[in-house]
């Protein structure tokens, strides 16, 4: 577990130095810069500070162990279940939280509630000649100096994860086969993340020099000091108020660009291709919007090829089956022209009537698997040979259930399979009724039998195109749907060079 081992040394090394500087370094500064203290005070001090050192470390190794257990157990190979990898792959994330609340508990508690104690009694004894309220100064002081060492520790262990979750997903994608991904979850914000940082950044040394500012005066001026407060608290509001401004101002302006490549990607998702995202930045969003533009138009580039090569695949199919019966030649192609005519009219959108128009030119695929003595033959059939052609649409279902992928496919399956059903129930292959027939299957019907009736067979002509509307007009309700049936004669008699 060598990476492992590298982040318990990396982790430790960046406690030792943030400890360091904020309890030694910040700590003892800001304590024996301001305050002029005897020789035996001095002393008596740095014992207070070297003991609840020590506390503190023990407190927070024994909260250290308890956050990396998880992860320390994975690295043994004491893992057994993917279930139990994702939630210490999600643990890992929290390690900075963790380290933070690590820092402002056990750090800042182990340390300031020993030394207060210490203190106090050390006071009271008369070992140090200190006010009782300096304590309280220096409580506060320790949770100034324990929340910026908080947030550098934070980042910090930021950087330190990486390695470690870079292997984690390597191990699971080898087990498993599996890649270990948050899913979008975001667990701390760029908002909190940011606006807090630059507050602390801004804040933490004007309350520092407050403070210190406050126990010079005292010894130098105590009348001074009594009025201290009152200009000190006005420049600490100011200046916190413009470091919370200028947090916010930050975090929007990371925000924004963020938010509206999530927005662009969202509609990249939902197969949105023509929209890019807008070029307002001059920073390094820019590179990152350009490179988001090129991503898009390359997909758009193969999602038209895509389409191109798709539709060429349906027609090519349509064209197949035609090629087979020269009497019936376009047939297919016309029953999509007038499916998607009915479609329209109904309401369907683009989508949709692009579905059906598909759908349509494939309607007749399973006549592929009947043998031609069948399909081509000039006389009428028999029952048996009825039988046969009767079971074209099941086998042009079972044709296109064998593309893949059969989602792609999925769409097309219902109406192919029902086109000859009867709204009576009369139909085939299902015996379906009234709405039970898809939805396609329903249009499609009216288009086919238009067709079928008024393209010449070789065993008959072509009926003319007004029987042919007559027909369907006493037809609606029993053999075919009665709202698209009426809708087809409408459009027929609205305007018959559509039709012709």
């Amino acid at each position: 577990m060598p990476i492992y081992k590298r982040f318990i040394q990396y982790v430790i090394l960046n406690y030792i130095i943030g400890s360091f500087i904020a309890v030694l370094l910040v700590g003892a500064i800001f304590i024996f810069s301001t305050l002029n203290v005897a020789r035996y005070e001095f002393l008596g001090l740095m014992k207070i500070i070297a003991f609840s050192s020590i506390i503190m470390i023990v407190c927070e190794t024994l909260v250290f162990r308890m956050h990396l257990r998880p992860v320390r157990h994975f690295f043994l190979d004491e893992w057994t279940t993917f279930e139990d990898v994702e939630a210490m792959y999600i643990r890992i994330h929290r390690l900075p939280n963790l380290s933070v609340l690590r820092i402002m508990g056990p750090h800042l508690l182990g340390f300031s509630i020993p030394a207060a104690g210490i203190a106090i009694w050390m006071i009271h004894t008369g070992q140090l000649t200190l006010p009782f309220y300096y304590v309280g100064i220096a409580c506060i002081g320790a949770c100034l100096v324990a929340s910026m060492h908080a947030m550098i520790e934070f980042f910090l262990t930021m950087r330190a994860i990486r390695p470690l979750l870079i292997e984690i997903r390597d191990r699971t994608y080898q087990k498993h086969g599996i890649n270990l991904s948050l899913r979008g979850r975001v667990l701390l914000s760029l908002r909190h993340k940011f606006q807090l940082s630059a507050t602390l950044i801004g804040a933490f040394p004007l309350f520092l020099f407050c403070l210190a500012t406050q126990i010079r005066l005292e010894r130098l001026n105590e009348a001074l000091s009594n009025s201290y407060w009152l200009w000190a608290g006005t420049i600490l509001l100011f200046g916190v108020a413009f470091a919370y401004l200028g947090g916010w101002l930050l975090t929007r302006e990371i925000e924004q660009p963020i938010h509206h490549l999530l927005e662009k990607m969202n509609e990249v998702k939902e197969g949105c291709l023509y929209d890019k995202a807008k070029d307002l930045y001059s920073d390094e969003f820019a590179k990152l919007v350009e490179g988001f533009n090129i991503m898009v138009e390359g997909l758009k580039e193969r999602e038209d090829k895509n389409s191109q090569l798709l539709e060429s695949y349906f027609t090519t199919l349509a064209a197949a089956l035609d090629a087979r019966d020269t009497y019936t030649a376009g047939h297919s192609l016309r029953v999509a022209e007038y499916s998607v005519i009915i479609g329209r009219r109904g309401g369907l959108n683009e989508t949709e009537l692009d579905l059906l128009r598909k759908t349509a030119l494939l309607h007749d695929i399973g006549k592929i698997g009947v043998a031609d003595a069948v399909l081509l033959k000039d006389g009428q059939l028999t029952d048996e040979e009825f039988d046969q052609i009767k079971m074209h649409p099941v086998m042009g279902e079972s044709i296109l259930r064998q593309v893949e992928p059969a989602y792609a496919m999925a769409p097309y399956l219902p109406g192919v399979r029902s086109h000859h059903e009867r709204y009576d129930g009369k139909g085939y292959p299902d015996q379906l009724c009234g709405e039970d027939i898809p939805l396609f299957g329903r249009i499609i019907a009216v288009a086919d039998a238009y067709d079928a009736m008024t393209s010449d067979r070789p065993y008959r002509k072509g009926m003319p195109k007004e029987k042919a509307i007559m027909i369907l007009e006493e037809g609606k309700g029993t053999q075919w749907d009665p709202y698209f049936a009426e809708l087809f004669v409408d459009e027929w008699r609205r305007n018959k060079g559509i039709m012709s």
